[in-house]
């Protein structure tokens, strides 16, 4: 490796939404960026869960610099009010724009390590003066090293689900019982997948706006005439307080409050029961090949037909394994990033943007942004990560003004939520941020009440409360 670290094009792993941005600025900065997707097509992680409805508005999910370079194609950004789905947001923006950057985009090319070219984690000697080497798996079974400038990690977390174990270890018995179990949020337009759950129980573990999702998707079903009988359980760490749906009509982001008041109609109108302070150990079948959830205090739940674990996700670091990073060993954050964006301390409405610096690393010239970034924190916002690239780009491109410069202004949301101190039997509810602490495992069943919550096709996904 011969050529000027400068002349080296910097290399975004991931071309979802941030990625994308992210490659953008670095255009629109004259720097040559090479993305790296591991799928078949732009915002791969986001068409599967195309069914779902985000509680972001057009307005907030488009990033100005990706919209300038649209503009020359004739590309008009869709009504700003309106909510797209997934799959909108898709083939509306996230494809048009990987479109429009061309051969910079390479699909079917997965990242399987990334270090400094010639020096393993330990060596120190010129390692800063070393470009970054990137070994890449393409799918038709070819391997390449790439070198980079500079490299953005805008992966996400979409592959590496949380398990429904309430150590954060997935329960005994839970792999085996992987056939019943599934991580998503459920396409009930799929007539395989509607079969899977119409008539039947299903368990639905966690407490952020997926859970909601699944909730009033399943609410939904109950309702039609295929689905007579199709009955929700509702698995908590915590117990419910007035928080438990989110913010309701005071939330600043209106269609997530919609989201937890389908939620709590779920639950009102009986197609739901709420299980509270109940933390997964086991998995188990029953002689009739049915699930039974067994917790920490040994109490056992009915048997389900199965099980929908919407309880977070983690940050794959297995590919940079011999780059010094600097994380929190809590959140998988970086560590000046982790202390706003800390569940245990933070509701959504108190992270404020923020940039190169928080996601500095002691490997320079290396950024986790986006979900990623995040690490196990449920707070992230698409229009979050726009301003992190925009910063990191600045500062990789010698714009040091530009990148400590705050240029978004955030919604409060008037929503806590997390896994951190809701776990924790002795946690004071005024610390929580208007949170309750768990109270001993109960059943909730609420009666049948007028009125009823918002369609199924207003929910979303992403959110503020993680479970």
């Amino acid at each position: 490796m011969n050529a000027p670290t400068t002349e080296l094009p910097v290399v975004v792993i991931g071309a979802g939404p941030i990625g994308l941005a992210a490659a953008a600025h670095l255009t629109e900065r004259g720097i040559a960026p090479l993305v790296l997707e591991a799928g078949s097509a732009a915002g791969a992680a986001v068409r599967e869960w195309s069914h779902v409805r985000l509680f972001s508005s057009w307005g907030e999910l488009t990033d100005p610099a990706a919209e300038k370079l649209l503009a020359p194609t004739g590309w008009t950004r869709p009504d700003a009010a309106t909510f797209p789905s997934g799959g909108d947001w898709a083939e509306r923006y996230l494809q048009p724009l990987a479109d429009v950057l061309g051969d910079v985009v390479r699909f079917g090319a997965t990242v399987i390590g990334v270090s400094r070219a010639g020096r393993d984690r330990i060596v120190d000697a010129d390692r800063e003066l070393q470009p970054f080497v990137v070994h890449v798996a393409h799918a038709d079974g070819r391997e390449e090293r790439l070198f980079a400038r500079a490299v953005i990690d805008a992966s996400g977390t979409w592959a590496t689900p949380s398990p429904s174990g309430a150590s954060g270890l997935a329960a005994l018995g839970e792999k085996a019982a992987g056939d019943r179990i599934t991580y998503r949020v459920p396409d009930l337009k799929d007539p395989a997948v509607r079969a899977r759950h119409a008539g039947k129980r299903t368990a639905v573990i966690g407490s952020g706006a997926s859970a909601f999702t699944a909730l009033a998707h399943l609410a939904d079903l109950a309702k039609t005439d295929g689905g007579t009988g199709t009955h929700a359980v509702w698995i908590l760490r915590r117990g419910i307080s007035g928080s438990t749906f989110g913010g309701g009509q005071a939330d600043q982001l209106p269609a997530r409050g919609a989201l937890g008041l389908a939620a709590k109609a779920a639950v009102d109108e009986g197609y739901a029961d709420a299980v509270t302070g109940f933390r997964t150990d086991s998995i188990e079948r029953d002689d009739e090949g049915r699930l039974v959830l067994v917790g920490e205090d040994g109490r056992r739940l009915e048997p389900v037909d199965e099980v929908i674990v919407l309880t977070g996700f983690r940050p794959d670091l297995s590919f940079l394994s011999e780059i010094r990073l600097g994380l929190d060993e809590r959140l998988q954050a970086p560590i000046a990033l982790a202390p706003l964006i800390d569940p245990n301390q933070h509701s959504c409405g108190t992270v404020y943007p923020h940039g190169h610096r928080e996601l500095a690393h002691p490997e320079q010239g290396i950024y986790l942004v986006g979900m990623k970034s995040y690490g196990r924190a449920p707070t992230f916002l698409a229009m979050t990560g726009y301003e992190q690239v925009r910063s990191v780009v600045a500062v990789i491109a010698g714009d040091p003004d530009s990148a400590d410069r705050v240029e978004l202004t955030l919604p409060e949301t008037g929503v806590c939520g997390g896994a951190g101190l809701f776990d924790d039997p002795a946690a004071d509810p005024a610390s929580a941020g208007g949170c309750c602490a768990a109270p001993e495992p109960r059943l909730v069943r609420f009666g049948a009440t007028a009125g009823g919550g918002v369609p199924a096709e207003d929910a979303a996904t992403g959110g503020c409360c993680g479970s």
